[in-house]
C-alpha cells in the first residue's frame, strides 16, 4: 500500500514537538530530519508531490530507529515508526534495494542451515583475526557503509549455534501439563547460546514438554527495512509450524522476536493465512511472561549482587512488558534491584542499524552508558540478544566492569 493511502494518519500530526523530547536521534542530533514531527513533514512532501522519490531520501527514512518513543509522547498517537516502515517500502519499489538486503533476506534467513553454514565461516574470521584484516584493508564496505567499524561491536561469535547443542526436536520437562514450543530467535541461536541455553532449562521446568522448533527468521528484520515481501515469505514459512495442535504455548527469549510474531496478525491482515496468525499470536508468550506467571523460578539464591534492567524497545512498548521483568529480578534473594534511568531508551542496537548508521548507533549508546555508571550495577540485565551484544560493546568502550546477561541466565542461577 503506497504511503499516500495514510496521509490523514500522518497530518493528524499537530508539529507540538513533543517527540523531541523522547527521540534518541533528534537528542544526538538536534536536527529537525531526524525527529517524528519532521520525518512526517518529509511524508507530506512527498505525498503532496513537493519531493521526489531519490536516493538523496535514504538517511532520512532508514536512520529512525523505530523505538516507538515518539508514539508514547506524541498526543494524537501518529505511530511514526509504522509509517516509516510503510515509506521504505516504498523507496525500496521506487529506488530499488540493495544486493546485500537479497542475499540476507532472500537467500539465508529463510533457511537455518544456511544461516548456520555462514555464522559458522563468520566465526571462523572473526575469531582467528581474518575479520580485522579485511577491516584494515576495507574489504567489509560491502555489507554496509560503516560495516568496517560496526563489525567490532560483536566481540566474539561461537563457533556452533545453539541448535548444534539443542537440536530441533521435543524434550521431556518437569512441568505438570504444560506443552511448550520454543521458538529459537536468530540472535540467540548464532550469538548468545548460553542465553538460549538457559531458557531451554527454565522452561524444562515449566513444561511437560518442550519441542524445539527448526524455524527459521521471524522476519523483523525484512520488515525493518521496509522488505513486506520478504518478512511476509518468512512469516509464512513459520505458521507452517506454529500453527500445530501439539502443543499450548509458542515462547521465544528474544523480545524483539516476540513483539514482532504478536503482530503476525497485521502483517497478513489482507491474507488467506489471517486466521493461522491470529491463533498463534494467541499462544505466543514472550519468556518474561512465562517467569513472571510461574513465580518459584526464581526463587534461586544468588551471590550479593546489584542489578539493574535495561527495556528493549520491544519489550517496553512493542509489548508493554515493563513490570514483569522487574518483578522476576525483586523475587531473586541476594540481588539488589536498582532502577536504570532512562531504561526504556533504545540503547541504539535496532538490529543492524549501526551497519550503515554507526556513529548515530553510538551516540545513543553512549547516553546509555553514563545511565548505567549512575547505578554502579553488578549485572545488566535486559531480554534482547541484539540489545545484549550493544550494551556488552558500549561496556567494553567505556571501561565498565558491569556484566551484561539475559534475564534468563540471571534467574537460572
Amino acid at each position: 500500500m503506497a504511503i499516500s493511502e495514510y496521509y490523514d494518519e500522518i497530518a493528524q500530526c499537530n508539529k507540538c514537538g513533543f517527540c523531541q523530547v523522547a527521540c534518541p536521534i533528534f537528542r544526538s542530533t538536534g536536527h529537525e530530519s531526524g525527529v517524528a514531527r519532521g520525518r512526517l513533514a518529509l511524508l507530506r512532501a512527498l505525498i503532496e508531490g513537493r519531493l521526489e522519490w531519490t536516493k538523496e531520501l535514504e538517511d532520512p527514512l532508514f536512520d529512525c530507529l523505530g523505538c516507538g518513543a515518539c508514539t508514547a509522547n506524541c498526543f494524537p498517537a501518529v505511530a511514526t515508526s509504522d509509517l516509516m516502515v510503510k515509506a521504505r517500502s516504498e523507496y525500496l519499489e521506487k529506488v530499488g534495494r540493495k544486493p546485500v538486503h537479497h542475499l540476507l533476506f532472500d537467500k539465508l534467513l529463510p533457511y537455518p542451515r544456511r544461516l548456520h553454514l555462514v555464522a559458522r565461516a563468520a566465526a571462523l574470521g572473526k575469531n582467528s583475526g581474518v575479520s580485522s584484516v579485511a577491516r584494515a584493508l576495507g574489504l567489509l564496505k560491502i555489507f554496509g557503509r560503516d560495516f568496517s567499524r560496526s563489525e567490532q561491536i560483536v566481540e566474539r561469535i561461537p563457533p556452533k549455534p545453539l541448535r548444534d547443542r539443542i537440536k530441533p526436536g521435543d524434550y521431556e520437562g518437569s512441568g505438570a501439563s504444560l506443552r511448550i514450543a520454543y521458538f529459537v530467535g536468530c540472535g540467540v541461536d548464532i550469538l548468545q547460546q548460553d542465553s538460549g541455553e538457559a531458557t531451554f532449562g527454565l522452561l524444562k521446568k515449566m513444561g511437560k514438554t518442550i519441542t524445539v522448533l527448526n524455524n527459521c527468521c521471524c522476519g523483523l528484520p525484512a520488515h525493518y527495512y521496509g522488505d513486506i515481501a520478504a518478512a511476509r515469505k518468512l512469516g509464512a514459512k513459520n505458521l507452517d509450524l506454529l500453527s500445530s495442535d501439539n502443543f499450548d504455548v509458542i515462547v521465544t527469549d528474544c523480545s524483539s522476536c516476540a513483539s514482532f510474531l504478536k503482530k503476525y496478525p497485521a502483517l497478513f491482515a489482507d491474507s488467506e493465512r489471517l486466521d493461522g496468525a491470529k491463533k498463534m499470536a494467541t499462544r505466543l508468550k514472550d519468556v518474561v511472561e512465562l517467569m513472571f506467571s510461574h513465580d518459584h523460578l526464581s526463587a534461586t539464591k544468588q551471590d550479593s549482587m546489584a542489578v539493574t534492567y535495561h527495556d528493549p524497545c520491544h519489550a517496553a512498548r512493542g509489548q508493554t512488558l515493563a513490570k514483569e521483568p522487574r518483578e522476576v529480578l525483586k523475587r531473586i534473594p541476594g540481588l539488589e534491584y536498582r532502577e536504570l534511568p532512562e531504561a526504556d531508551w533504545c540503547c541504539g542496537g535496532a538490529g543492524s542499524y549501526a551497519l550503515s548508521h554507526y556513529d548515530l548507533s553510538q551516540q545513543v549508546l553512549d547516553r546509555k552508558m553514563e545511565n548505567l555508571k549512575k547505578t554502579n550495577a553488578d549485572i545488566l540485565v535486559t531480554s534482547c540478544p541484539g540489545c545484549m551484544v550493544q550494551l556488552a560493546y558500549g561496556i567494553r568502550r567505556h571501561g565498565l566492569n558491569t556484566k551484561v546477561c539475559h534475564i534468563s541466565k540471571v534467574v537460572a542461577g
